[in-house]
């Protein structure tokens, strides 16, 4: 693939908890503000992969596990357990055949590996990496559910009081709306090196359209308890040349509450990009109409509705 890719993707979180910290709240920075991790986005898209059939490595899946038959459990899977699981043989001291082995995981080809068993160190930069995706809603809260379980804690039975006779209670919580931005690049160099070596194609035209679909629609396809209600409201691929660089694109994008829909401002991406057109092969853009409306005009770029992908 000769060119670079750079772009934003976004999802909106309506009551529901996009990412949540070890506390279950919405991460947050120091100061505040609230952001989805670079793994929250990651993990939805290895899940819709991994549910089509394709290889992918870096995803916890179980086995039934213990010393002896009566002491049965179910534990995650180690990395050389996932190895041979998904490629059918174990880890052996070849580098070539497990570099091999490991560009045919659709998550190594897209976001690399950090790849450590029987010896082989290997490390893989991926061609796609992310950035972290902050919340660009102001009016951001979070909303804390009680939840009450229809089963009493039977470990509290030994206690003669009311709280052994009665049913547990949970907690939920999610943010009333969120709104966030992840800018991504896609750089097919990453892998030239490799190439060289002739353990991979490269990161080609099919990788980066596969991604592509993905991307659009792996959020809104993840539903669960907590995610859903979190979709994918909005895209932005820009192809350039192979040599062009260009900055965190989310930070020239904006949004705000409208009376009727929410707005997306892409006025000072649209300012960014003119002065550039000429290195710039393709932009498109991805939103639903239904919910939000586009302010700024990107010239020549090629507006898609991200629930039907029809052009509009």
């Amino acid at each position: 693939m000769n060119k670079r890719v750079y772009g934003v993707l976004g999802i909106s979180s309506i009551m529901a908890n996009w990412n949540a910290d070890f506390s279950g709240y919405p991460k947050t920075t120091s100061d505040g503000l609230v952001f989805g991790s670079d793994k929250a986005l990651k993990y939805p898209m290895k899940k819709m992969w991994d549910n089509e059939g394709k290889k992918v490595l870096y995803i916890k899946s179980m086995k039934f596990g213990g010393k002896d038959a009566s002491l049965v459990s179910l534990v995650p899977r180690s990395l050389g357990e996932r190895y041979e699981y998904i490629f059918g043989e174990k880890v052996e001291k070849n580098p070539q055949k497990t570099l091999k082995n490991l560009f045919s995981a659709v998550d190594v080809k897209n976001f690399g590996a950090t790849f450590a068993e029987a010896k082989n160190n290997i490390s893989i930069t991926g061609a796609v990496q992310f950035g972290q995706g902050f919340n660009k809603y102001a009016d951001t809260c979070s909303e804390e559910q009680n939840i009450l379980s229809p089963f009493r804690d039977s470990s509290k039975d030994d206690k003669k009081d009311e709280e052994a006779k009665n049913s547990t209670l949970g907690t939920k919580i999610t943010s009333n709306e969120a709104h966030y931005f992840y800018p991504f690049v896609i750089n097919p160099l990453a892998y030239k090196e490799f190439k060289e070596l002739g353990v991979t194609d490269g990161y080609t035209e099919e990788d980066y359209q596969n991604f592509k679909r993905t991307a659009l629609v792996s959020a809104t396809a993840f539903a669960t308890n907590a995610k859903e209600g979190c979709e994918n409201e909005f895209a932005l691929f820009v192809e350039t040349e192979s040599d062009l660089y260009l900055p965190n694109l989310t930070e020239y994008i904006f949004f705000d509450k409208g009376e009727e829909k929410n707005i997306i401002n892409l006025e000072q991406c649209a300012e960014l990009l003119q002065v550039l057109k000429t290195r710039i092969k393709n932009v498109e853009i991805y939103y639903n109409p239904y919910t939000t409306k586009l302010e700024g005009e990107i010239e020549g770029a090629k507006i898609f509705n991200i629930i039907t992908q029809e052009e509009v």
